[in-house]
């Protein structure tokens, strides 16, 4: 027998206005009790319609081999060292201060070429998008849906990082006055910066997805490390100094002095403490941190798990102490060139005010196209030009010190939970193997993940910060070309 609904409602009398009511204040308890999964899911589709436009590496419906991984890597390298070569079209001069001078190898991003910005939107598009997930802004342990988008929403933020970058840069004179440049090749100038752009993109989406060695960003890290290391050790390249013709690689410099100098410890002070080039001191700490890196990746914790539906079968889940790799390094390294260049854009056109000569007070670098801070906060956040500033400043020292170090640690505890490999993350991924840890159920198995997880991230942390400080201090070219070689391998 079949019962409508006006029947329904005649014999329990309810009203159709009352159902009405009801309803609404149903809806009006759900709009209250909003999630944060549900408000992620809003913010992202706020931006949803800027992203969709923006094209995108399919995965790979097949297990890629390893010839092939390789051929990929060596298309996609070719690809990306090609932008590196190639000089932009319509600027006019290249020999303003550069403001990135410092934080080019880390970026591998090459001054007055395509990749004038190299790998830094895209570094940044994560640090924003880290800090949005930091302040509960966006979820991202949300469904698969919304991580999609979210790459999307990356992508979107990494070309608008990139079209601020390139308008900012035009606008300080870095390709030369405005006024001469001009409309026209401005607009062009933005136009490379921004295909360029777009292809760095897709070729980290391409690295991304499976089709090449190595991981996402570190690829084109390692590349261009590999050869900026052989290019200092080893460049022909004659640089004239106050000292007469040196070669630029230190360790062709070093033969050229044993051939020419017959006091060896003159030898030695210049091989291993000459300024604005290569020495051998930057060329040893840099050997010095790959080393230590390689035993440090040694230490691990292997909990025992065991399942819960197979009978017998166990097995370890390790926890390394470089637990966050190369993530804090890479993200203190964006903030501090982001906070760099507002103080100098500050400083240039307000350098007699009080509270931006806080921020930082910049000064030439003897002729060359890069300035330095000499005073304010930047001064105490900005590595050391050379040896000499640790030990000529020790509150320099102590400050840079404590802020490499605890910005580490600090970013390493959070970049877990942004990455998925939070305790919460691990927990809920060994359960849905039905695994759990030997001994434990599955609210002490969180704990036991907590305790482990989150000491692993910090005090990796603190490894990775130290060991920054040691390289800076001791003049290497940058820790990132001795750690992510060992990424790489």
């Amino acid at each position: 027998m079949e019962i409508s609904g006006s029947s329904i409602r005649h014999r329990t009398g309810v009203p159709k206005e009352t159902n009405s009511s009801a309803k609404t204040l149903q809806q009006t308890q759900t709009e209250a009790d909003i999630t944060p999964a549900q408000q992620s899911g809003r913010f992202l589709g706020f931006v949803k319609w800027f992203c969709e436009l923006l094209p995108e590496v399919t995965k790979p419906d097949r297990k890629i081999e390893l010839g092939e991984k390789r051929l990929w890597t060596i298309i996609v390298l070719f690809i990306f060292m090609l932008c590196c070569q190639i000089p932009l079209f319509g600027i006019k001069s290249s020999e303003s201060v550069d403001h990135f001078f410092h934080m080019r190898v880390i970026w591998a991003s090459h001054r007055g070429t395509p990749m004038e910005f190299g790998i830094m939107p895209i570094a940044e598009s994560q640090f924003i998008l880290l800090m949005l997930s930091w302040f509960k802004l966006i979820n991202v342990h949300d469904t698969q849906y919304n991580h999609g988008l979210l790459n999307r929403v990356q992508k979107f933020l990494a070309l608008l990082l990139t079209v601020v970058y390139s308008v900012l840069f035009i606008m300080t004179g870095m390709y030369g006055v405005y006024k001469q440049i001009g409309v026209t090749f401005s607009l062009l100038i933005s136009m490379q910066l921004l295909i360029a752009g777009l292809i760095t993109l897709m070729l980290n989406d391409i690295v991304k997805k499976g089709y090449c060695l190595g991981t996402e960003i570190s690829l084109f890290i390692v590349a261009d490390i590999c050869g900026t290391i052989m290019w200092k050790a080893f460049s022909t390249l004659t640089v004239y100094t106050d000292q007469g013709a040196e070669y630029e690689g230190a360790i062709v410099f070093l033969l050229q002095l044993l051939s020419t100098e017959k006091d060896k410890m003159i030898v030695l002070r210049r091989a291993f403490f000459r300024q604005n080039l290569p020495n051998l001191m930057s060329f040893l700490a840099t050997i010095f941190v790959f080393v230590t890196v390689i035993y440090l990746k040694g230490f691990r914790v292997q909990l025992p798990l065991k399942s819960t539906k197979r009978k017998g079968y166990q097995t370890f889940y390790p926890i390394n102490l470089l637990y966050t790799s190369v993530a804090p390094t890479h993200l203190q390294s964006t903030f501090v060139p982001m906070f760099n260049l507002f103080s100098q854009v500050l400083s240039a056109k307000f350098n007699e005010n009080v509270f931006v000569n806080l921020l930082g007070v910049w000064a030439a670098n003897d002729g060359l196209p890069r300035s330095y801070p000499i005073g304010g906060l930047c001064y105490y956040l900005s590595p050391p030009r050379n040896p000499l500033q640790v030990t000529q400043d020790p509150v320099y020292a102590a400050v840079y010190t404590v802020f490499m170090i605890g910005s580490c640690a600090l970013y390493s505890r959070i970049w877990i939970n942004f990455i998925n490999k939070s305790a919460v993350d691990v927990a809920k991924e060994l359960r849905d193997k039905n695994m759990v840890i030997f001994g434990h159920r599955e609210q002490p198995m969180l704990l036991e993940l907590e305790r482990y997880i989150t000491t692993a991230a910090v005090l990796g942390g603190l490894c990775i910060g130290t060991l920054s400080v040691l390289a800076d201090f001791f003049g290497k070219y940058t820790i990132f070309e001795a750690y992510l070689g060992v990424e790489l391998e």
